[in-house]
C-alpha cells in the first residue's frame, strides 16, 4: 500500500467464550458482512450445534444476516451502520431530507416530503447483493418539485424526487435496535468489548502475530490454528496458576473436554 503497510490477504474471523478461542475461519473477502454465515456453518460442522445468541459489531449488520438469524432461531445482538449515530438526539436534525427521516403513512403507503407534499408508491425493484441475496426496494415519487424552495437541499435530480426504501431492512433494523437498547442488549454490547477484543490484542500486540508466514488457505488455517491453540494453553496455564489446587479448572475448559460448549458466542474481526 502507498503508506508502506502490507495489504491483508485474509479476513480472520474468531468466536470466543470467556476469552478462549472456540472457533476461527479464514475468508478472502475484506468485508465482514459475508463472513458471518460461513463462520457459523463452521461452528455447526465442528460442534454440531449453533449458538442461541450472538453478539457482533456493526460490520455484520445486514438484511441478509438479520434474516439468517430469524431463519436459524438465533437471537442476534448485532449493530448496523449508523446505530451509534442514531443514539444521539441531534442525528435526525442533521439529515432532514434523508428518506428515513421522512414521515411514512402506512395505510396509504406514501411518504410526506419536507414541504408536506405526498410521495406516492410507483413500483418495486429487486436488487441482488454480491452473495446473490435478493432485496426488495420500493420506490416513491413526489408529485411536483418545480419551484420548491427546498429543492436545492432536498435533491439534485432534474425531475421530481424519487426515493428508494427497503421496508424489510428497516423493520429488521428496528428489531435490532430494540434488542440492542434493552437492558440485556446493553450488557451484551459491554461484554463484547471485554470478550473478543482482548483476544486479538493479545495475539497481535503481546505475541506479535501481525503477519502470516505461510501461503494458501489450507496452510494459513493451520498457522492460525497453532496460534489459537497456544493462546488457549496460555489462558489455561494462567488460570491454573491463579487458582488453589482444590478448585476445579475454569468451567469452560471442562465444557470443552465434555463437548458441552457454551452456546452463547461472541464474534468480531481481526482489525
Amino acid at each position: 500500500m502507498k503508506n508502506g503497510q502490507l495489504k491483508a490477504a485474509y479476513n480472520l474471523q474468531m468466536s470466543s467464550s470467556n476469552q478462549f478461542i472456540t472457533h476461527y475461519s479464514i475468508h478472502p473477502n475484506p468485508g465482514d458482512t459475508l463472513t458471518l454465515k460461513p463462520h457459523l456453518e463452521g461452528i455447526k460442522k465442528y460442534y454440531h450445534l449453533s449458538p442461541d445468541q450472538l453478539t457482533a459489531d456493526a460490520g455484520y449488520g445486514s438484511e441478509e444476516n438479520y434474516t439468517f438469524f430469524e431463519d436459524q432461531n438465533i437471537e442476534g445482538f448485532v449493530k448496523y451502520n449508523y446505530f451509534d449515530q442514531e443514539s444521539k438526539p441531534s442525528f435526525e436534525k442533521k439529515r432532514p431530507f434523508h428518506p428515513n427521516s421522512l414521515h411514512y403513512m402506512t395505510q396509504e403507503d406514501a411518504y410526506i416530503c419536507p414541504m408536506g407534499q405526498k410521495m406516492n408508491f410507483i413500483g418495486q425493484t429487486i436488487r441482488k447483493t454480491s452473495s446473490g441475496f435478493e432485496q426488495r426496494i420500493s420506490k416513491y415519487q413526489a408529485q411536483n418539485c418545480q419551484g420548491c424552495p427546498l429543492r436545492p437541499k432536498c435533491h439534485k435530480s432534474q425531475h421530481n424526487r424519487i426515493i428508494q426504501i427497503n421496508h424489510t431492512l428497516n423493520s429488521l433494523k428496528k428489531k435490532a435496535r430494540d434488542k440492542l437498547t434493552s437492558e440485556q442488549g446493553i450488557q451484551k454490547r459491554k461484554n463484547r468489548v471485554q470478550e473478543i477484543e482482548p483476544v486479538f490484542g493479545i495475539l497481535k500486540q503481546n505475541h506479535g502475530f501481525r503477519r502470516l508466514t505461510l501461503r494458501g488457505k489450507g496452510k494459513v488455517e493451520v498457522e492460525v490454528g497453532l496460534h489459537a491453540l497456544a493462546h488457549n494453553i496460555r489462558k489455561c496455564a494462567a488460570i491454573l496458576n491463579n487458582k488453589p489446587p482444590q478448585e476445579p479448572l475454569f468451567p469452560f475448559v471442562n465444557q470443552v473436554a465434555t463437548k458441552q460448549i457454551d452456546r452463547t458466542d461472541n464474534f468480531s474481526k481481526l482489525g
